[in-house]
Order: structure tokens, then sequence, then C-alpha cells
């Protein structure tokens, strides 16, 4: 069977759904990797080490010739339309928003699986895309908030004088916010955190965190994510963080609800209430943003409520694709162990009673597996009964998890 790895054309986007390293491994599958020119040069795998690897370099994949399809970013419609009946597609689907190529793949018969919908299992563990991202994600968005900090992190004692420690707050525990409490910690700054999952109390702790806990109601649902509070509630939850917000020199949002517009956690008038000089990292601008004004991709600079200076609110875009490297490295190691679950005797032949297969999988047979987004197309094409795709009942609703790199699409316990 041949699989093929694109060089990915979103703009901005420098991640790769294969290494060198992952190629060995499904090579030795059986499966004939094709590797599009230059598809793993952003990520710094020259087209050399594939071939040295085992991989055949083709100038330009034609999807009507692959059997196996591994990608980043969601699919063009036009691509999912020109893939063959029957061949199988592994790569971030962003299915609540991408409804179009959902549809494409349905219509062509096309078995899809989407990273944002393996189950939140043990044995799933190394095949979470969204979580090796937001890793990724979490550590980048501190080293852009120092950047852009006119300040020390760390505490010094110098004969000049003491430098106080600069005050990080994360709003959002995921695994994104994990790694941010983690990274600002070993800059030396002093670290709180918040998320709506009493849980999470213990996990921002083991991180050295200290957990500011909010009189709100516990906001957890199955599986581990955050579930999204009423309007009445997250007004009470800015009101609640105000305080905590005016005393950071550095905050920062990875709060996401799966398969829903980013909560807004932080209004502009929280953000003038921050000292002169204080930098926002919204990790969550590409899904609606946590803060009141974030524009993903850029630096707006917010004027203080005293009017002596200004707040700085970066909308943080494509944060797992500015560390191509070890982005791709974790990536591209989901989708080989993806694949590996479902390879025998070198064909791809998914078995739909492995619990981590059926969970994953968004179309197979004409059919929208996944429920939710079979619902979302239902209702986009009610007069076209006809055309509407078929829902298989018998898959459980997993629910609709975020994409890493909107990151966190974004996922995680109550953040990206």
């Amino acid at each position: 069977m041949k699989l093929g790895i694109p060089r990915e054309r979103h703009e901005g986007e420098r991640r790769v759904a294969a290494t060198p390293e992952t190629v060995k491994q499904l090579a030795g599958l059986g499966l004939e990797v094709l590797i599009e020119t230059g598809a793993g040069a952003a990520a710094g795998h020259p087209d050399h080490e594939y071939a040295q690897a085992g991989a055949r370099i083709v100038p330009n994949l034609d999807p009507a010739d692959l059997d196996v399809l591994a990608h980043v970013r969601p699919l063009e419609p036009a691509t999912a339309m020109a893939l063959k009946s029957g061949a199988v597609t592994v790569g971030l689907a962003s299915p609540s928003s991408e409804l179009a190529t959902v549809q494409a793949l349905a219509d062509a018969g096309v078995t899809s699986f989407a990273l944002e919908l393996v189950p939140r299992i043990s044995r799933a563990q190394s095949m979470d895309a969204l979580s090796s991202q937001a890793l990724v994600a979490g550590y980048r968005c501190v080293l852009e908030a120092a950047i852009r900090f006119p300040r020390f992190f760390p505490l010094y004692m110098t004969a000049a004088g003491t430098v106080p420690p600069a005050r990080v707050l994360v709003l959002g525990a995921g695994v994104a916010g994990l790694q941010a409490i983690g990274t600002a910690k070993r800059l030396g700054a002093r670290v709180s955190a918040n998320d709506i999952r009493p849980a999470s109390a213990d996990e921002v702790a083991s991180m050295g965190g200290t957990f500011i806990k909010l009189d709100l109601e516990t906001a957890e649902a199955s599986g581990g994510y955050a579930r999204e509070l009423s309007a009445d509630r997250g007004a009470l939850q800015r009101e609640l963080l105000a305080p905590h917000v005016a005393q950071a020199d550095v905050l920062i949002t990875t709060a996401a609800v799966p398969g829903r517009r980013a909560p807004l956690l932080v209004s502009r008038q929280m953000v003038q209430g921050m000292r002169p000089g204080s930098v926002v990292v919204d990790l969550a601008a590409e899904s609606g943003g946590n803060v009141e004004g974030a524009v993903p991709g850029e630096d707006i600079l917010v004027p203080t409520a005293d009017g002596h200076g200004h707040v700085t609110l970066v909308g943080l875009k494509d944060a797992p694709s500015a560390m191509a490297s070890d982005a791709s490295r974790l990536y591209a190691k989901n989708v080989a162990n993806l694949l590996a679950l479902m390879t025998r005797d070198g064909t791809v032949a998914p078995d739909f009673d492995d619990d981590v297969i059926a969970g994953a999988c968004l179309t197979h047979d004409g059919a929208v597996r996944h429920l939710p987004t079979a619902e979302a197309l239902a209702a986009l094409i009610p007069a076209l009964p006809d055309h509407a795709p078929r829902i298989q009942n018998e898959v459980p609703d997993i629910g609709v998890r975020m994409e890493a790199a909107n990151y966190d699409g974004m996922q995680t316990e109550g953040g990206i």
C-alpha cells in the first residue's frame, strides 16, 4: 500500500506528518512511503534523509494514486474528493469547523481518522496528537511572553539591589497550561494558575505553581475535559479573576472547551487594569480567544487604565509550527503509532472493534461516524434530506476535541 506524506500548504504551517525516524517504522510495517519533495524541509528534514530512511521522493503527490494519506492540517475539500474510494487518511481534521471537508470525505468513500477524536485512555496516549502539540504550544507561549516582557523573569539579588521575580498567571491547566506553568517556573517566575476543574489543583502544585481557587461551581465533563460555564457564571468568573489578573506581570490563557468557541475569560477592562509593560499571551486566539480583542498573529497595545503605559496583548498563532522540528517529531510519532495499530502484513485494515480505532474514525464507507459532526452537517442541509450524511449510531459520542495547532487545537483537561 502506498502511504503519501504531503508538503503542507497552509500558510505558516512548517510541520510534517512523518520524519525519517517514523519512515523507518512505517516501512517496517510493509508500507511504501512516498514523500513529496520538500515536505520536511521547514522542520529540518531534507529529502535525502527520507530517502536514506527508505522513502521514495516524488515531485508531487497524486491523491488518486494513494492508499493512505497522512497530513497535519485539515484537508481541502478538493483534495478529499480526489482520493480514491476506500483510501485512508490520518491527521488533524478539525471536524467541528471543516464540515465541507468532512462531507467531501464521506462522499468520496474515504475512511478518515481525526487525531482530535483519539479517545483519552491510557492505551491511546502515544497517539494523542493534541496533547503532544499542546505541550509544544505551552512551552512556546512562555518564551513569547518572556521576549516581550521588559523585565527579568527570575529573582536576582545583586550588589546594585534586588530584582523581584515576575508574577505569571496561567488560566487553564490542561496540557498546554501545565507546560506553561513548568516553563515559567524554570525561568524563575512566581507562578499561579486557575482552572475550573478542581482536580487540576494537584496538577498545578506538582508543576510548582500556586492554585487560585475561585468560588465557582465544578465544571468538569466526562473524560477529564472542562465543560462550558453558563453566561452568568462566566461573568462571575471574570469578576473573581480580575484582582488576580491586575496583580500579574504576565498573563497566559490556554482555556478551551472541546468543539466550541474558546471561552471569554478576560475582558478588555481587566487587561487595562494591569500594570504598564505587562504582557498577555492568548494561546486560544485562533479559536475565538480567551481575551477580549485578541487577534491571531498580532500584537496589540492596550492602553492601561491610568494612561501611563500599555499592555501588550499577543494573539498567538501557529505556536507548534514555530518549533517545527520537535513538534513534527512528536506529531509524526502519533501518526505512525495509530497507523501501526491498524496495519497488518503491509495492509492498513482498520478493526472497528478496537475502541481507539472506532473512536478516532470520522468517516467510513460513505458515512460520518462521529455523531456530533454528522448532526452538525445534517443541520446545515435540512432541506436536502437525500444528501444528508449517514450516521452510524453504534459509534459512541466521544465529543469533538479542539485542534492542537489552533491552538491548543488545542485539547486537554480544561485548557488547550
